[in-house]
């Protein structure tokens, strides 16, 4: 028995018996609501239990997914999906928003949490935060290497998840919002439509941010040995002969067998594999698309794997017992937990010809057509009876047919609704009039600026300790949404000397910030990327020491206006906002990042072009091709941020006198989705 699961993608129902049946311990699958793959077939309640029944009958556990961003208005919904989901029996959930966490933790304290990758958990802090929070389990960023994640793992007490093969996301999953932006179907809400995909000419490479899939099932054993407790393959938008031949590889490699990765880039691949991010190698060989050739290689290797899963994977462990006795005869059966006890035919006395031990654990061990094996098998015959193997095989069929009943019951978790409360607080009115002003680079900074709060990241403020004296209680520190493991000590000693500085506010971008900010007598105001969509995630975020925070701008500005909150809660109202983080960067050439000048841009195929700029060499951030503007608009929130990136500094006054003024842009701008509903 491994001491790693393997778990794997369920769809829908074909691919959960291609799944188990091919020998994954665990599957994920979703409800037709809140999951992050809205476009997979996904179970409805009767799906749901019958899909826990078959896996729970063959020991493998069932992780359900609930993990997007949850709008105020949801929330009934919601304590509805999650009482479903704990009445089925299923082992744990996975979730993103904070919201969703709350109300399993007080409706259903038995069932186990599971932070998504959604939640870009990509750092030691952010697992020790998820740790503090009662979370059982921490699904990592892909993007990380694997000394990051065995640095992590020899670190932090919760379990660790990682993906091993399927389709790689271009951004740090839960930081991209290309698809909302472009199309209003939300990466957080399960409706990306893939737009990185699509051709993007970067450097006159075409198809620029499409990425090769992941295959890191070489890198099994390492991963075990370096502390990782689970092994996800991706893909439940996927065929189920892609499911089986994953398992199957996984299986393979962690019986210290060579797996045919081969045929599994034929089931389905870009342009082949990469594990770039795992070894550390993250140069332009990660990069591919799907090509015809792969297409074409696909339909001929699925033909080779439909019978991969056709028959039972037999991952039950069963002693038997049989007896023959003068009065009758009884098989015994039994797993460990359930007993079962089946009686036969007379047998008759048969000093010539008994039933033989050989021919009768023979008999007993035929559980083809099940998930059972017999480990242990006992027999007793001390009368030297005979009975015919059609008795013997009657016995078993009909034993293994009770203890397969016994294994298919579920029992309901215990589900408390009345124990959640939704958030308390006041509905924010009115204008936003305080208005704070957020410079990537402290050279941007006019002079005009005398009263506002100023947001810089910092390293800036490392740069110009005289900063904090300039500004004095206005400054505010930046924490960037990405830290990875090797930079949070530096990063951590930073915040200390800030604050030594007399900068004692900062902005935190991720969850794992607001730790960090704490340890060193910070005082934390949420940054929007830390994707706050309704109130009770607000205000579990208030609890873990946020005195401020900014709503996610994938909100409408009416569902801003109706959060309840006991903090001030603001908007980004100006700004070529970051749409995705990338830590293969698309601008890196053959040689790497020599001569390049950390900008660049990506072109769609209408000619926009989205700027690329580079954050000190740890990644890049793909900016929206259009600003977002609200001068002209009402804004419901406490205080607006117009958050500057590649603005000059004649350009960032001049935007500040017209916001100021509330004037329409003499420029081509976006509102974003503060007006608009969306998916």
């Amino acid at each position: 028995m491994n001491d790693i699961e393997i778990l794997a993608p369920a769809g829908a129902m074909e691919q959960l018996y291609a799944a188990v049946r091919s020998g994954a311990d665990a599957v994920y699958l979703g409800t037709k609501g809140f999951n992050a793959r809205a476009s997979a077939g996904n179970f409805d309640f009767d799906e749901l239990k019958e899909a826990v029944k078959y896996c729970h009958a063959r020991n493998v556990k069932v992780d359900v997914t609930v993990n997007t961003l949850v709008k105020d208005s949801e929330m009934n919904d919601l304590v509805d999906t999650a009482e479903m989901i704990a009445s089925t029996g299923a082992d744990a959930v996975i979730l993103q928003d904070l919201a969703v966490s709350k109300v399993f933790e007080e409706c259903c304290p038995g069932m186990a949490r599971f932070a998504s990758t959604q939640m870009s958990v990509h750092n030691l802090s952010g697992v020790r935060q998820l740790e503090d929070l009662g979370f059982r389990r921490a699904i990592l960023a892909r993007e990380l290497s694997l000394k990051e994640i065995e640095y992590i793992a020899s670190r932090s007490d919760i379990e660790l998840e990682v993906f091993v093969h399927g389709a790689l996301c271009m951004s740090v999953s839960g930081m991209c919002y290309l698809s909302s932006m472009i199309g209003g179907r939300s990466g957080n809400r399960g409706r990306c439509a893939q737009p990185c995909r699509l051709d993007f000419s970067i450097n006159g490479r075409s198809y620029g941010l499409s990425l090769k899939d992941l295959c890191a099932i070489p890198d099994i054993v390492s991963l075990r040995d370096a502390g990782v407790r689970s092994l996800k393959i991706e893909g439940r938008l996927k065929r189920p002969e892609y499911v089986a031949s994953a398992v199957i590889a996984c299986r393979q490699a962690l019986n210290g067998e060579e797996p045919d990765l081969q045929l599994l880039k034929d089931v389905f691949s870009r342009g082949g594999f990469t594990n770039g991010y795992l070894s550390g190698r993250r140069d332009i060989g990660m990069f591919g698309r799907r090509t015809p050739e792969d297409e074409k290689a696909s339909k001929n290797a699925i033909s080779k794997v439909r019978n991969l899963y056709r028959e039972e994977f037999q991952s039950v462990a069963v002693d038997a017992r049989l007896e023959l006795k003068p009065d009758g005869s009884e098989l015994t059966l039994s797993d460990g937990a359930n007993e079962v006890r089946v009686s036969g035919d007379m047998p008759v006395v048969s000093d010539t010809n008994p039933l033989s031990l050989q021919m009768a654990e023979t008999s007993v061990r035929k559980t083809g057509s099940t998930p059972f094996y017999i480990d242990r098998f006992v027999y007793r015959n001390d009368d030297a009876l005979m009975l015919s193997i059609s008795s013997v095989n009657a016995m078993r069929r009909q034993a293994l047919t009770r203890l397969m009943e016994i294994r298919s019951g579920t029992e309901a978790r215990q589900f408390r609704r009345d124990a959640f409360e939704p958030a308390a607080g006041e509905r924010i009115n009115g204008r936003a009039d305080e208005v704070r002003l957020r410079f990537e680079k402290a050279a941007q900074i006019p002079e005009s600026v005398t009263s506002e709060k100023v947001i810089l990241p910092i390293s800036e403020i490392m740069k110009d300790p005289s900063l904090a004296e300039r500004f004095g209680d206005r400054l505010i520190g930046e924490i960037g949404p990405v830290v990875w493991p090797f930079d949070e000590k530096r990063l951590s000693e930073e915040i200390g000397t800030a604050v030594s500085f007399g900068c004692r506010c900062f902005t935190a971008e991720n969850i794992f910030a607001v730790k960090l900010i704490k340890e060193q007598g910070g005082k934390a105001i949420g940054g929007a990327y830390l994707n706050i969509m309704n109130s009770v995630s607000l205000d579990e975020y208030r609890r873990m020491g946020l005195s401020e925070a900014t709503a996610s701008f994938e909100l409408s500005m009416s569902k801003i206006g109706e959060l309840r909150s006991t903090i001030p809660v603001g908007v980004i109202a100006y700004g070529f906002l970051p749409l995705m983080r990338l830590r293969s960067c698309p601008l890196k050439s053959e040689k790497g990042c020599a001569k390049c000048p950390g900008r660049g841009e990506a072109k769609d195929r209408t000619g926009r072009a989205f700027p690329l700029v580079c954050s000190d060499k740890r990644y890049t951030n793909l900016l929206n091709c259009v600003p977002l503007y609200l001068g002209d608009k009402r804004i419901s929130a406490d205080f607006s941020v117009l958050y500057f990136t590649t603005e000059s500094k004649e350009e960032c006054s001049f935007i500040i006198g017209r916001f100021k003024r509330r004037e329409a842009p003499s420029f081509e701008r976006t509102t974003g989705l503060y007006f608009r509903e969306v998916e």
